[in-house]
């Protein structure tokens, strides 16, 4: 487990100690959580991480999860708990339990983002409209379906279960409320973010029951438990606030919410969400939208990226060969740069196969081919998403490996025609954070 922390100069509290008030966001990843504490400027006070425990079997997660939550947050610094209003945090999108509203017992589950249950699609499929974000085997109602059709879901663990998402259920044990989660958790269980409620074809479902109430991310739910506030040292008037999806904590750690504004990752893969003013969905290329508060953050994800680099080169070569390139002048190189075969954005085909051929004699040649191709297709990504409906893209901050590459920062600004700029902040547990300023916000 690792943290740090930093001394910025911070507001006066609301509370007269004298110190800033402080704002906690936590972010449940893949691997292992991270905190991030901010004060009202956003400056970061303090931020930790740690790995999960080892892991026997799916079952043991929801312990892991809770032990390297108590851990982060018996890591923060005592001298800042006193000073905590508020904490929010992100879990990975469509990872569920099952939970007795009576005790908390866990009664099925955690059930992973990306764990896949093809036993209740056609059930799914037969209720929702065609193409529905639900309609999806790792989704969120694919997973409530498979457990309510299994044994296991007797009479008796159905008369008292409820769903929960991985950050419902984190923020649950701070809180102590059961059924409390936001629309951007929600959306792949089939919330409708633009009517603000649980559709009808849902609603009509003997599970219906089952559903968590929602409300908007960063929302107030109550105090922190009496217990968990002694045991930490946190003040009285701290305040647990709904969370979201760890791709949208990492979209807003960027700070920028107007429409037109985007964030590309460039990671193993490349991700881009754009805010627009309009909804767009479109299951053919994998697009749909979250909402932000009254804009939306419409998204897709293509199979170009990081992923093919490292196929290719080592990071000493990618470092070495950027600086021969001048990224004012077009590469006449025309690839599609893919680690195996199929793509699911801009282009939707399983079957698209790698174009990597032909190869110059120059390395720097090559890959300032390879970096130019993957910039047209993140270029056609944004043009895509205007075709269906989106705002056009007008700005783009750059997270993930990617961002790090001067040179292909100056390739992708003139292959899009609009600025393009690394994200001063990317970490997920610093999106949270903004979350649980905002809470904190709307309760005073």
């Amino acid at each position: 487990m690792l943290s740090k922390q930093n001394n910025p100069r911070g507001q006066r509290s609301a509370d007269g100690t004298g110190e800033p008030s402080l704002y906690l966001g936590i972010d449940f990843g893949t691997s292992g959580a991270r905190y991030a504490l901010v004060d009202q400027q956003g400056a970061i006070h303090s931020e930790g991480k740690i790995t999960y425990p080892h892991v026997d079997k799916v079952t043991n997660w929801a312990n892991s999860w809770k032990e390297a939550l108590f851990h982060l947050l018996s890591d923060i610094p005592s001298i800042y708990r006193p000073s905590i209003s508020s904490i929010s945090i992100d879990g990975t999108s469509a990872t569920t339990l099952i939970i007795n509203r009576n005790n908390g017992e866990l009664l099925a589950g955690p059930f992973l983002y990306n764990e896949s249950f093809t036993d209740a699609l056609l059930t799914v499929e037969s209720i929702a409209p065609a193409n529905h974000t639900v309609c999806s085997g790792s989704s969120t109602l694919c997973k409530l379906v498979s457990w309510w059709n299994s044994s296991s879901a007797g009479l008796r663990s159905r008369d008292s279960a409820i769903l929960m998402h991985q950050s419902d259920w984190l923020l649950w044990l701070l809180h102590g409320q059961y059924g409390v989660s936001d629309y951007n958790n929600t959306l792949k269980v089939g919330y409708d973010p633009e009517t603000d409620a649980y559709p009808s074809w849902l609603m009509s479902q003997p599970y219906a029951y089952m559903l968590p109430s929602v409300r908007a991310p960063g929302a107030p739910i109550g105090s922190i438990k009496e217990d968990v506030r002694a045991q930490l040292g946190f003040p009285d008037h701290c305040v647990v606030c709904t969370g979201t999806t760890d791709s949208i904590a990492a979209f807003l750690a960027a700070r920028t919410t107007t429409p037109g504004k985007a964030v590309t990752s460039l990671g193993s893969t490349l991700a881009i969400k754009l805010v627009s003013s309009v909804r767009v969905d479109d299951a053919r290329f994998g697009v749909y939208s979250h909402r932000l508060d009254d804009m939306w953050l419409v998204g897709g994800a293509s199979n170009t990226g990081g992923a093919v680099l490292r196929q290719l080169f080592n990071d000493e070569q990618l470092v070495v060969l950027s600086k021969e390139i001048d990224s004012s002048i077009p590469s006449p190189l025309d690839y599609y740069p893919l680690p195996k075969p199929g793509e699911r954005f801009p282009v939707s085909d399983p079957n698209m196969m790698p174009r990597l051929q032909p190869r110059p004699e120059s390395d720097a040649a090559y890959l300032h081919g390879i970096l130019e191709s993957i910039a047209r297709i993140e270029a056609k990504g944004y043009s895509l998403l205007k075709e269906l409906g989106a705002s056009a893209v007008e700005e783009v901050l750059t997270a993930g490996g990617g961002s790090q590459n001067e040179k292909w920062t100056a390739i992708r600004g003139r292959v899009l025609g609009v600025p393009v700029k690394k994200a001063e902040q990317t970490e997920a547990a610093y999106g949270a954070a903004l979350l649980a300023l905002k809470g904190a916000t709307t309760t005073h």
